[in-house]
């Protein structure tokens, strides 16, 4: 989710403006926390009280806005593909589920997107009370809309999860996971490929590497 601000969020934990907002704000004060809000998505519901991480990029590039204007960008977990209908992510704690409506389908994002928008902006607020006083929009985009813009498979931006029985050697899959393929001269890299997404560059510069190791 990308907030467009007025002003900066003003953080209870430590008010003000300062470099503390140029780096990674992370939503996470526990593992307790972090499991609870998965147990959610593992039933097919968005988190109530979601993992958040943010960053502004415009404290480091303010061309992103115009002057005195800012750019929240949330990057919010956990959200499953795969949304229950009749879940509006909002179940109280120890609430019973309606094991009678279980229909577990991707289109149900259209009609959540705005409740997990709230759920999000909520969840923000706890933390910086100012957020709502000072946002200017906001766009919300779900695993769907990913999928639907970006063409990421069911929205995963790492093109496959991050877990044990896909990482290594086993990335993308077994027999694969040297960036080569099958077919001669058809090499993978990116987020698929090892050793995953982020901003680093490693798996390209890994295939490349290998690509000039064949080709010498």
């Amino acid at each position: 989710m990308k907030l467009p601000l007025d002003a900066l969020p003003n953080f209870r934990c430590l008010p003000g403006e300062g470099p503390h907002l140029r780096g990674a704000l992370s939503i996470s004060p526990s593992v307790d926390y972090m499991e609870r809000a998965y147990d959610q998505a593992k039933y097919g519901e968005f988190s109530s009280r979601p993992y958040i991480d943010m960053v502004i990029p415009t404290l480091t590039d303010p061309s992103v806005a115009p002057p005195g204007k800012h750019v929240l960008s949330c990057f919010v977990q956990y959200a499953p593909y795969h949304l229950r209908s009749g879940s509006n992510g909002r179940r109280d704690e120890g609430a019973p589920r309606d094991k009678g409506n279980t229909t577990l389908e991707p289109s149900e994002w259209d009609r959540q997107r705005e409740a997990f928008g709230d759920t999000v902006i909520d969840t923000i607020a706890e933390y910086a009370p100012n957020i709502r006083d000072i946002m200017l929009h906001r766009q919300v985009l779900t695993p769907l809309d990913i999928e639907r813009d970006f063409g990421l498979t069911e929205g995963n931006i790492f093109q496959g999860e991050l877990t044990l029985e896909q990482l290594f050697f086993a990335r993308p899959v077994p027999g694969w996971s040297q960036y080569a393929t099958p077919i001669r001269n058809l090499w993978m890299c990116g987020s698929a490929t090892h050793p995953g997404g982020g901003i680093m560059g490693a798996p390209a510069r890994n295939c490349v590497l290998r690509i000039l190791g064949q080709t010498r």
